[in-house]
């Protein structure tokens, strides 16, 4: 008998752990199960517009509900913001305040209806990636691998020794890692700061790829405890290993297949 009691036990907590997992049908249903939070980190996957289109509507979302506290952006380097634009402003004017380069690698035409909407509804848009000119200071930065731990610290390098096909050469891990690093400390830093600045009852949204806000590598990691916050990521076609930390998944179809490796030698390659 207690072996049978057992046993419903686990299949109804298994049950309830299997609803909770299942990604929520529209955007209401979604902010549902995550709010009430201070900040919700969206991840993405770059190239797929649903992604962006899903970011876009949260923003409106939030808007509706009188809840959004801003928008904070991996794409647009800290110390650029909206803050000084009025809600009628145009796209050019929004573009020209966070300093949108066209060959930035962040095509303005994929990212501007996330960027209007906060606008519109008269929230800031703030950029929260580590500025360009600071890359080279961070990769040697080495107190920037004392501030996750070890097992931590080399899941990051082998993710940059992925991601980059196996490519760099070993001396340029611990650099390259450090970049990674340095640009999840300041969103997050960016992130608090606009918590801060949003003030209580408001969401603020990150804006950010899927390695970045995730609870086991990226920015969740130098956030303060005291700050609440959900996860959610974007995945196109199916959910990934890495997925399982967050609080709530959104799929939409799979892209179409690209062999990145491929792209990325022919971008190394010398010239």
């Amino acid at each position: 008998m207690i072996c049978r009691a057992a046993f419903l036990i686990t299949l109804t907590v298994s049950l309830l752990t299997a609803c909770a997992s299942q990604p929520p049908a529209s955007v209401p249903a979604l902010l549902d199960r995550v709010l009430p939070s201070q900040a919700l980190l969206i991840g993405e996957q770059h190239d797929a517009a649903e992604h962006q289109a899903l970011q876009r509507d949260v923003v409106l979302a939030l808007a509706t509900r009188g809840q959004l506290g801003g928008v904070v952006m991996e794409m647009v380097e800290q110390g650029r913001d909206t803050l000084g634009l009025p809600t009628d402003a145009g796209e050019d004017q929004a573009r020209e305040a966070l300093g949108w380069k066209s060959d930035g690698g962040w095509p303005w035409a994929v990212y501007a209806p996330v960027v209007m909407a906060a606008v519109r509804a008269g929230a800031p848009v703030v950029g929260g990636n580590l500025p360009r000119a600071r890359t080279r200071e961070a990769m040697g930065e080495a107190a920037l691998d004392d501030l996750i731990r070890p097992e931590v610290l080399q899941a990051q390098r082998e993710a940059i020794r992925e991601g980059h096909c196996g490519l760099l050469a070993e001396g340029q891990i611990a650099p390259m890692t450090r970049i990674q690093l340095a640009r999840d400390r300041a969103m997050a830093q960016t992130l608090v700061n606009a918590v801060e600045r949003a003030g209580p009852g408001k969401t603020v949204v990150l804006v950010a790829g899927n390695g970045h806000v995730r609870r086991d590598l990226g920015v969740p990691l130098y956030l303060p405890v005291t700050l609440s916050h959900r996860v959610l990521m974007a995945q196109a076609g199916s959910a990934k290993d890495e997925d399982r930390s967050a609080d709530a998944i959104w799929l939409t179809p799979a892209t179409p297949p690209r062999d990145h490796c491929a792209e990325l030698r022919q971008r190394m390659a010398p010239r």
